[in-house]
Order: structure tokens, then C-alpha cells, then sequence
């Protein structure tokens, strides 16, 4: 798996969308620097780890789908789509069986066959306002 395109459909598809956990292992480096607009994560496979894990447990019919990808050199882009029944605790909330359907980019850069860095934003507050946690006129 030369290309880093297909290493983050290998990452979606493995880990997302089949649970293989372990995979993780598989591509991202184990010190991956992660650039979220979370504050005080750890890094590399713990973090990854722990937010898949967190969230095929809030929606267990998890799936998440590159809609875009371009890759150049050592780095690769995609804009992605994650799709999931609140059917499990999420963020201390007690499920509300709502579907729910965010978007979300992700900016890597690959070492060695492996992500070594990503930054990745996410539509929280589209998912939040989807499952009715918050109002949708703010």
C-alpha cells in the first residue's frame, strides 16, 4: 500500500466501518500528531483507537465514506461522510435512536507507508444538532 489514498480507505474501511480496531496499528504511526479542535488528546493509536471505539459504541451501524480524495507527494486530502443510528451512550447523552449524517476533512501526511500527522474537523455540532442536543437555530 503504496499510495496515500488508498491508506485512508484502508483506515475507513477497516477501522470505521468494520470495527478492526486493531488495524489501526496497521496505518498510523504510533507517535501519529493529531491536529483536531479537540483540546488535550493524546496522539497516535490510543487516540484513534478510543474515538472509534466511542463512537461504534454511541452508533453501532457506524460507516463512514470518502466522497473525495487527492493525494500529492507524502500528503493526502479527502472529504469524507459519516453516517449512524444514536443507539448507544454518546458524549454522557442516553440514545435517541436519530439517524444522523456529518461531514468531515481530513489533511495527513504518510512516512513509511504509515500516517505521521493529520488534521482532522469534523461537523460536531451538525451531529448534536441532528440528535437534538442542541437547538438548531444558534
Amino acid at each position: 500500500m503504496s499510495m496515500p489514498k488508498s491508506l485512508l480507505q484502508h483506515i475507513f474501511t477497516h477501522a470505521c466501518n468494520q470495527g478492526e480496531l486493531a488495524a489501526i496499528h496497521e496505518f498510523i504511526a504510533p507517535q501519529d500528531a493529531s491536529h483536531t479542535e479537540r483540546k488535550g488528546e493524546s496522539a497516535g493509536h490510543i487516540n484513534l483507537t478510543h474515538l472509534i471505539a466511542t463512537l461504534r459504541a454511541a452508533f453501532p451501524d457506524l460507516y463512514c465514506t470518502i466522497e473525495d480524495e487527492i493525494s500529492a507527494d507524502d500528503k493526502v486530502a479527502a472529504h469524507w461522510i459519516l453516517r449512524g443510528t444514536h443507539n448507544g451512550l454518546f458524549l454522557g447523552n442516553y440514545p435517541t435512536g436519530r439517524a444522523v449524517v456529518a461531514r468531515g476533512i481530513i489533511f495527513a501526511r504518510v512516512d513509511n507507508g504509515r500516517i505521521a500527522e493529520e488534521w482532522t474537523l469534523v461537523d460536531q455540532m451538525g451531529i448534536l444538532q441532528q440528535l437534538g442536543l442542541i437547538p438548531t437555530s444558534i
